[in-house]
């Protein structure tokens, strides 16, 4: 099927969303939050997510930024909701993420691997002002000298820097911002609640300052709208001037549950790039192989001329873990 024959989703007629059936529901202005016990709390991570990970720790499913090219839009189908109309505004909240944390972390059957943090939706979005999850789920993985990456865009993580600092101490640990681009015009409207670029590489600086050492996932690049020379150079200039001690580039990806909502954007905006794009993801979620390695490599090359990561040193542990897993 043809990207520009897409047909328009249709919003179901729903009394009640399955999730309510075991969630505990809370209203906060115009966001619901879904409050459940964790079945498991460490998740595998496809492999078509391209991050590098195996595994994550995500103590919200729904995100407040509420981008348009999520690919953890789907998993908001599952749960009886919408992945375009609700996935901003019904955030489920694992309210015991950190005592079950510890429990995954103690098992036998867990081999330490590094775990992403806030992949099905951004652990420092603004519900975690009101819930406080993620002091407890950092000071778990730190007691357990287990690594990891905290993945947000939200200056919140600073009141958790000490406590990322303590961690990485003991085991690796990086945070990761995401700055796709810096356009901020083209932010409205595809990162509607997301904080802007400059707010974003204020944070890395900080973070740096504060001894926490931050990485920037540059993602994601959106073909013909982000990936010219110009635009590139500007955002490898800039998270350099930041201290970010890596930069990893992903062109956008198009799974299911968010494919659907970006392209019928795409139709109503930029209706000329839709057989650009038609040749790009023809053959599923992930850029034609060319375009893909073409433009990651760019970056690379970016990366290394203006000096990220030239100075980081590889990672040391500071002191010995102290193991506190029991249970909370």
């Amino acid at each position: 099927m043809r990207f520009d024959a897409l047909p328009l989703v249709e919003h179901p007629v729903q009394t009640r969303p399955r999730i309510e059936r075991r969630a505990v529901r809370r209203a906060e202005g115009e966001t619901t939050f879904y409050e459940v016990p964790a079945r498991t709390i460490i998740d595998r991570v496809p492999e078509a997510a391209g991050l590098g990970l195996s595994f994550a720790v995500s103590p919200y499913r729904g995100c407040a930024h509420a981008c348009l090219y999520c690919g953890a839009r789907r998993s908001h189908r599952y749960l009886g909701l919408d992945g375009e109309r609700d996935f901003g505004s019904a955030i489920v909240v694992k309210t015991d993420a950190a005592r079950r944390l510890r429990a995954e972390l103690a098992s036998p059957r867990w081999a330490g691997e590094t775990v992403g943090i806030g992949l099905s939706g951004d652990c420092y979005q603004d519900a975690e002002r009101v819930y406080r999850l993620m002091p407890g789920i950092l000071a778990a993985l730190r007691d357990a000298g287990n690594p990891f990456h905290v993945m947000t865009k939200s200056a919140l993580v600073l009141r958790d820097a000490e406590l990322i600092a303590q961690a990485a101490e003991v085991a690796e640990v990086q945070t990761r911002v995401s700055i796709g681009f810096v356009d901020d015009r083209l932010r409205r409207v595809v990162e509607p609640g997301a904080p802007s670029a400059q707010k974003r590489l204020e944070l890395c600086a900080e973070l740096v300052e504060r001894g926490v050492p931050c990485g920037v996932l540059m993602a994601p690049i959106l073909p013909c709208l982000t990936d010219s020379e110009d635009q590139l150079r500007a955002v490898v200039r800039r998270v350099a001037e930041a201290g970010a001690v890596s930069l990893t580039p992903m062109v956008l990806r198009l799974p299911s549950g968010s494919r659907e909502w970006y392209l019928r954007w795409l139709a109503e905006e930029h209706p000329r790039l839709l057989p650009r794009y038609e040749e790009l993801y023809g053959a599923g979620p992930v850029a034609a192989e060319d375009y893909r390695l073409r433009v990651e490599g760019r970056v690379a090359e970016l990366a290394r001329l203006y000096g990220i990561g030239a100075r980081r040193l590889p990672w040391q542990p500071r002191r010995t873990v102290d193991r506190q897993l029991a249970l909370l």
